[in-house]
């Protein structure tokens, strides 16, 4: 199969979190078959609802400043799925990708045949049976793996981490993962091991006992951020922030990454690093230099246009918090898109109070909520329907050039904006 075959078939296998197989058996029959690729090299485990992405991107980030020989698997991607699998910062080749689709395909279609397995592995398994065959066979020494829904069941929790890692835990996937937050911190928890690290970062006062109990029932003894590391002389800016990460040591910070929440990201950032013996020149250059695209990127200027992928209450939040601290006083127009499965009332609650024009549109995929329906959850003054994520886009003629825009609410759309307003960064690397 070529690239194009590969992306059809796993497209053919449907949503990833609609179809996810929360188990672990039929990915362990399936790595098995393939001479257990996620055996052999080093994995540090991010799990959490927010800010797990940007988190390991830092960590990968100066892991690689530091000689490492590195690779990240995350999800969702934004514009090509080769994104989700990188080596030393760059996704693989849609060459790469192919291959290693062609060898789990075979593999999970004999498992089929020989009824080890009742059918073929979701979308997001056979992705990160993907990971974890280019990984073994580029000969990455450390990986930064991403979870994808949950911890304890999720795909990738057939790895034995050096360090397990919890960014911030809050209300997503309830559907999944529970309705309260100390079923939905357990679940996270369980990507715990007892030979292994663990990083914490600061919780809500709900979810640190749940996180706390499984620790000790694991026998870990977590790293706590906020009391191993905190932020001295901190400057938030609008394109991101810095600050001296104060802790065992003391290292100058610049995070090009915006918004508050980012200090927390890079500052459990530094905690995973410093726990791996990483140098503090390694983790100021790694922080310093590290991309994560769709989250409060600027991808325009006269107007500034802003994407980012809040797609839950706490990235509402974040966002707004964001709007509120560096663009009161603009005009800000909001380009708003959600799926079905998230809790768009919360989120719009949040957000449109904060914009001048709010324009609701629709990702290009079949679990998009309807634009007339978010249109019925809000009385805002200036809300106006779009389509599609073009029409919108051609609504912001109106926008002088001293406005400010955020196309945000879901990173499917987020992926869309991003593969036409900045079509260069949104190519496959080598």
């Amino acid at each position: 199969m070529t690239y194009p075959d590969s992306v059809r078939f796993l497209y053919s296998l449907a949503n990833e979190s609609r179809t996810a197989q929360l188990g672990l058996a039929r990915m362990q029959r399936l790595l098995e078959a393939l001479r257990d690729p996620h055996r052999g090299a080093d994995w540090i485990h991010v799990a959490g609802t927010n800010g797990k992405g940007s988190t390991c991107a830092m960590i990968e980030s100066g892991l690689r400043a530091a000689g490492r020989r590195t690779g990240l698997y995350t999800s969702p991607h934004l514009v090509e799925p080769t994104e989700r699998i990188r080596i030393r910062g760059e996704p693989v080749s849609p060459e790469a990708f192919a291959a290693a689709f062609r060898q789990v395909h075979r593999a999970a279609e004999q498992l089929v045949r020989d009824g080890a397995i009742e059918q073929h592995p979701t979308y997001f398994e056979t992705v990160t049976a993907m990971a974890f065959l280019l990984f073994r066979e580029l000969g990455v020494e450390i990986g930064v793996i991403e979870v994808g829904l949950g911890g304890r069941l999720d795909a990738t929790n057939v790895i034995q981490p050096r360090v397990a890692v919890i960014t911030p835990v809050d209300f997503d996937h309830e559907k999944y993962l529970g309705k309260g937050l100390d079923s939905i911190a357990t679940e996270k928890a369980g990507i715990l091991k007892p030979a292994a690290l663990a990083v914490f970062a600061p919780q809500r006062a709900e979810v640190a006992p749940v996180l706390e109990a499984q620790a000790r029932a694991r026998g870990v003894s977590p790293v706590w951020v906020g009391q191993r590391w905190r932020a001295e002389n901190l400057e938030l800016r609008r394109e991101g922030s810095s600050f001296v990460a104060t802790g065992p040591a003391r290292i100058p910070v610049t995070c090009p990454l915006p918004g508050e929440h980012q200090v927390t990201n890079a500052l459990t950032a530094v905690a995973t690093l410093e726990l791996l013996g990483v140098p503090g020149e390694a983790i100021r250059d790694g922080l310093a230099n590290v991309r994560w695209p769709g989250r409060l990127e600027r991808v325009a200027s006269r107007p500034e246009i802003y994407l980012d992928g809040a797609h839950n209450p706490a990235g509402a939040r974040a966002l707004a918090a964001y709007i509120e601290r560096f663009h009161s006083g603009r005009r800000v127009w909001l380009i708003y898109g959600a799926m079905r499965d998230k809790a768009v009332p919360e989120m719009t609650a949040v957000l449109f109070p904060l914009a001048q024009e709010v324009i609701v549109t629709a990702p290009a995929q079949p679990r998009a909520v309807r634009p007339e329906l978010i249109r019925e959850l809000s009385d805002h003054p200036r809300l106006r329907v779009a389509p599609r994520l073009e029409d919108a886009l051609l609504m912001l003629r109106e926008a002088t050039p001293d406005d400010v825009v955020f196309i945000t609410g879901s990173l499917f759309l987020v992926g869309e904006a991003r593969a036409l307003l900045a079509p260069a960064e949104g190519r496959t690397g080598a």
